[in-house]
């Protein structure tokens, strides 16, 4: 079972993360999502168990727990892709229904101009 933990802080580790989870069982994966440019941590990851009942345990035992100063939000974490993502309703960053990028012609939404 893939669990979602959040609020994590930003210097939290990988190796961190195991070790929080490891007392509730084995561990197939951590993986801290980072920003791809800055290599910074979001403040979120995920842990996989593979036993689902030692996931639930580590689930309930952890959501709200405080963990390097901050009180954690953990869950079973969802499928990723159910009809694309929540926020650019599956146009993509920066899609043609947000208007150019300025410009010399000005671009933008209320001028009309493409760019």
């Amino acid at each position: 079972m893939n669990i979602y933990v959040g609020n994590l802080a930003y210097s939290v580790t990988e190796d961190d993360l195991r070790s929080a989870f490891q007392g509730f069982g084995e561990i197939m994966s951590v993986n801290i999502i980072k920003d791809k440019f800055s290599g910074q941590s979001k403040g979120f990851g995920f842990v996989e168990m593979p036993s689902a009942e030692e996931a639930r345990s580590a689930i309930n035992e952890m959501n709200g727990k405080e963990f390097k100063g901050r009180a954690l939000n953990v869950n079973e974490a969802r499928p990723r892709s159910e009809g694309g993502s929540s926020r650019g309703g599956g146009r993509g960053f920066g899609g043609p229904m947000r208007g150019g990028r300025g410009g010399h012609s000005g671009g933008g939404r209320r001028t009309g101009g493409r760019y």
